[in-house]
């Protein structure tokens, strides 16, 4: 399709917006990918990158080439997800130790409107699809209640992380950075981009790489196979990380790090009303409903062919 220049501006402030949300512990880019409307051309274009791709780049030149890739596409939407990830992580990081309920205020918002806009794309309802949708949300609660491993910074095991992790940052419901804790692999990656450790950032880069080229390909197959019971799946991903992102938590297990810094480890949700506390619920409130908004805006992006 032919875009004009504002395209890729539009397509690049969804790629910050992707960045932002993948940066939080609990939200996923795939989320936001999906409700501005570029998830699928995502999935397809990453697939595109097979050993016939390169053939077209030796056998017929560069610009075909560049064509069959989508090439603009994708740096376009890279370039905003990597600028947004790698500076919104420190401000991420503040406002989780800081602010936290506030931020999960808005995200809670963003997810729950997130549901209804993923889930009206079914184009029809059965057995197989509410089985689907319950399997989603069951997957996603069990999740979002794994505690987290001991941290680790062996090359291999940042490695597998980022294969790991990219899987999840690309799936609707299910947050790479969450699952980056879970492994114990946050922390490393976050001081490495702090650091800028170039050899751990690569390592981490070229495990993400494979495991988004390798992950792509199921997720195209599944979008051209079984269409009704991915969207049932990814929604209830979406459904079930609401229990990550609820706003007042009571913390029953701590990490404590070599430097005598203590994390919240294991977390269970809680009403407003029994949280120890300071519980902000006229601001969460509000914050809930600007993120809740939030999705409107970013769906009205969607709808237009950019």
């Amino acid at each position: 399709m032919q875009r004009r220049l504002f395209d890729y501006i539009v397509i690049s402030l969804k790629g910050i917006a992707m960045g932002a949300a993948d940066a939080v512990p609990g939200v996923s880019g795939g989320t936001i990918a999906f409700i501005s409307g570029i998830y699928e051309e995502l999935i397809t274009s990453i697939s595109n990158v097979n050993p016939s791709l390169f053939k077209t780049l030796i056998k017929k030149g560069f610009v075909p080439f560049w064509k069959m890739l989508n090439g603009n596409f994708l740096v376009a939407l890279l370039l905003g997800i990597v600028v947004s990830f790698v500076s919104f992580m420190r401000l991420a990081k503040y406002l989780l130790e800081n602010h936290p309920i506030l931020i999960w205020s808005f995200f809670f918002g963003l997810i729950l409107a997130s549901i209804y806009f993923v889930g009206k794309q079914i184009q029809q309802w059965n057995f197989p699809i509410l089985v689907a949708l319950i399997i989603g949300i069951v997957i996603a609660i069990y999740v979002s209640q794994l505690s987290s491993l001991t941290t680790n910074e062996h090359s291999w095991f940042l490695f597998w992380a980022g294969a790991i992790a990219i899987c999840a940052m690309i799936l609707p419901g299910i947050s790479g950075s969450f699952i980056l804790i879970i492994l114990g692999a946050y922390k490393t990656l976050s001081d490495a981009l702090h650091d800028f450790d170039i050899k751990k950032i690569l390592v981490f880069a070229a495990g993400a790489v494979i495991g988004l080229l390798s992950f792509s390909h199921v997720l195209k197959w599944l979008f051209k196979h079984y269409h009704n019971i991915t969207l049932a799946l990814l929604t209830g991903f979406i459904f079930g990380s609401l229990n990550k992102v609820w706003p007042w938590k009571e913390t029953l297990t701590w990490y404590t790090n070599s430097k005598g810094i203590k994390t919240p480890l294991l977390q269970k949700s809680i009403s407003p009303f029994f949280f120890n506390g300071d519980n902000q619920i006229l601001f969460a409130l509000l914050l809930m409903i600007i993120g809740f908004l939030t999705i409107f805006i970013l769906e009205r992006l969607g709808s237009k062919k950019v």
